[in-house]
């Protein structure tokens, strides 16, 4: 049969299976449950009754005009600052660990094993190192004198216990940020620092005018990791704080959740969802106009 097809053909008919059962997978089960949500959105669906009442643009009204569910959003806001205290330090740390230093496989290694630690194991971890009376960060504290600071409730005061927690998020995901950073630098010609190195060039100003440049476009894939990561973090207050104290750090995703499985209002958590992804290619949009502004950066 095939033989009497034209080679075009066939390669299409070739491409097309083998493209068949991924697409098909893709469809089942990515793009129809996105659309099953948008629909979903507009209905006051318990999750469970067979009937879905349409109450059209009801819920996202709901989610705007409600400070109880729209506020959420600034506890999210420390997450965003630690992740871009966490590129600046995972940047730091990739340059001082490229260069030859001595031992820098090991310290690599070091950095880098948080990251392959189960979420909730750190989460637990970090409840001990937190905690008021005898957490190792209060005691480490009130050893070398810091009396008055070693009794702070990292995870028990409102405009505090955000940062408590996304820090804990920093000090796991760092060392991943880093390892991308040094295959980033790995990747720069030696050659254009020999020819700075021969201009006259500083550390600084081949930092500034070389290397950043060159890793631009890695920064920009870590800063959308970090800003989706920051607007969809749940592990760490669901199993830290549970959202306390007083809803102080409920992240939105929290919400969510809380929303549908809580309270079976799916319609409304469904809404709630559209709403996270809207932000989330704004946000991105945005961090990708930004750093596109003046070329690619070579």
């Amino acid at each position: 049969m095939f033989g009497t097809l034209s080679y075009k053909t066939q390669k299409n008919i070739i491409i097309f299976s083998f493209l068949l059962i991924p697409v098909g997978l893709l469809l089942l089960f990515t793009y129809y449950p996105a659309l099953k949500l948008v629909w979903f959105s507009f209905t006051d669906w318990d999750g469970y009754s067979p009937e879905k009442p349409w109450v059209g643009l009801a819920n996202y009204r709901e989610v705007f005009s409600n400070p109880d569910i729209f506020g959420v959003f600034t506890h999210n806001f420390a997450y965003f600052v630690m992740g871009i205290v966490q590129n600046i330090v995972a940047i730091y740390f990739a340059v001082l660990l490229n260069g030859r230093l001595r031992g820098r496989n090991v310290f690599r290694l070091l950095l880098f094993l948080p990251y392959i630690m189960n979420g909730v194991a750190v989460a637990f971890m970090f409840g001990y190192v937190f905690d008021t009376t005898q957490g190792s960060l209060n005691l480490l504290l009130q050893a070398v004198g810091l009396t008055q600071l070693g009794e702070t409730s990292w995870l028990g005061t409102p405009g505090l216990v955000n940062y408590s927690l996304a820090s804990t998020g920093l000090w796991r995901f760092m060392g991943y940020n880093m390892v991308i950073y040094i295959a980033s630098l790995q990747a720069i010609p030696r050659d254009i620092y020999e020819a700075a190195k021969i201009d006259g060039a500083n550390a600084w100003q081949t930092f500034w005018r070389i290397t950043l440049p060159n890793m631009k476009p890695v920064i920009q894939l870590n800063l959308f990791l970090t800003v989706t990561g920051a607007l969809e973090v749940f592990d760490l207050p669901f199993v830290l704080t549970k959202g306390g104290p007083a809803g102080a750090s409920q992240t939105y995703v929290q919400r969510v959740v809380e929303t549908a499985f809580a309270y079976n209002h799916y319609g409304l958590a469904s809404a709630m969802s559209i709403i996270l992804l809207f932000f989330v290619i704004v946000v991105v949009g945005l961090q990708q106009f930004v750093l596109s502004r003046g070329g690619n950066g070579n």
